[in-house]
């Protein structure tokens, strides 16, 4: 039925209207007695919850970043089976992202080009909704996800990623340095290990008590891959996120004019799957095994999450999928994982 939907109606919406109109129902769908009757569908069984980070996950996948970037979507997501919720990316300082249009799907790769540019109403208004969401306590973790603010010049990006931490971490299971999206002027450049080992000791020290992790870009070489891995570890942090979108377009069935006419942005979905797995592998061999790694990037079904939890992974995250395979997405992971297909 979705794949009808999706092909007849879905496709002849702009993205991200659709996107936003999706949101409307998944937030429906976390208010009771939607909310019940929908978890009573989707809940993952007992046997696949994780201990990690210090925190027990209902379930080891859960959604990336980028979804709901600010956290009003938290609940519907939890009743549709995700195991975590990953929101933001959140700044300090509010910012309406990119111009428009800034969202497009590539349907013949599954996949989705994005610059929105960390689109977001900031951290102070992010907190009120979390302070609201812990008062509920949803039966999910949560994961905040911080970014530099667009306004903020990238020699000041540390004490802004400080403002973020102080704001969010009390209120975060867990918290995520973005330091990979590549719509952001000058955010990658924040990746050069002697650039990033003061961010984050500043940003591990406003996060106190917090699980802190880092999330990295596919497109740089796996030596440096390897050393942000070792630094992260250095630095006490709880964990890596492997990996933000690509910049790279090889590979892709989608008409090079439709692709050309999308122009610049992070590439997300189906093709960065043997990327994705290649990343995990480079960072799982450089850290100690009780080290948390969370995969993402091309994970589409539960063979997908079982073999990225095979290659190492702690956690296995999606984002891009959800689109094409609708919102019973995470049920379909979870039936997968158990019944192992």
């Amino acid at each position: 039925m979705y794949p009808l939907l999706f092909r007849v109606v879905l496709t002849r919406l702009d993205p991200e209207f659709a996107h936003h109109a999706g949101m409307a129902v998944i937030r429906v769908l976390g208010v009771p007695p939607f909310s019940w009757a929908t978890r009573a569908l989707t809940k993952p069984p007992a046997e696949q919850r994780v201990r990690a980070l210090g925190l027990d996950f209902p379930s080891p996948f859960g959604i990336a970043a980028g979804f709901d970037k600010n956290a009003v979507g938290v609940r519907g997501l939890a009743a549709l089976g995700f195991g975590h919720v990953e929101v933001g990316t959140i700044t300090a300082v509010p910012q309406e992202g990119n111009p428009k249009p800034r969202l497009f799907r590539l349907v013949p790769d599954r996949a989705v080009i994005n610059r929105m540019g960390f689109n977001n109403a900031g951290a102070d208004a992010a907190a009120k909704r979390l302070v609201k969401l812990r008062r509920r306590k949803p039966d999910t973790i949560i994961g905040v996800n911080i970014g530099k603010s667009r306004v903020v010049d990238v020699e000041n990006a540390t004490a802004d990623y400080v403002t973020s931490a102080t704001t969010l971490a009390p209120l975060a299971d867990y918290l995520a340095v973005n330091v990979s999206s590549p719509n952001t002027p000058g955010l990658r450049g924040l990746q050069a290990v002697e650039t990033l080992a003061p961010l984050l000791r500043a940003v591990k020290d406003a996060a106190g008590a917090t699980p802190l992790l880092v999330k990295i870009a596919p497109d740089l070489p796996d030596e440096e891959i390897e050393a942000i891995a070792q630094l992260a570890v250095a630095e006490g942090l709880a964990g890596i996120i492997a990996h933000n979108t690509t910049i790279g377009r090889d590979g892709l069935s989608t008409a090079p004019a439709k692709v050309e006419a999308a122009g610049a942005g992070g590439l997300s979905g189906a093709p960065l799957r043997e990327r994705s797995m290649e990343v995990l592998k480079v960072v799982r061999a450089a850290v100690p095994n009780d080290f948390c790694v969370i995969s993402v990037g091309g994970v589409e079904t539960a063979g997908d999450v079982r073999a990225r939890l095979d290659a190492g992974a702690t956690l296995v995250q999606g984002y891009t999928a959800f689109l094409y395979r609708g919102p019973f997405w995470g049920r379909q992971i979870n039936r997968g994982l158990r019944s192992g297909r």
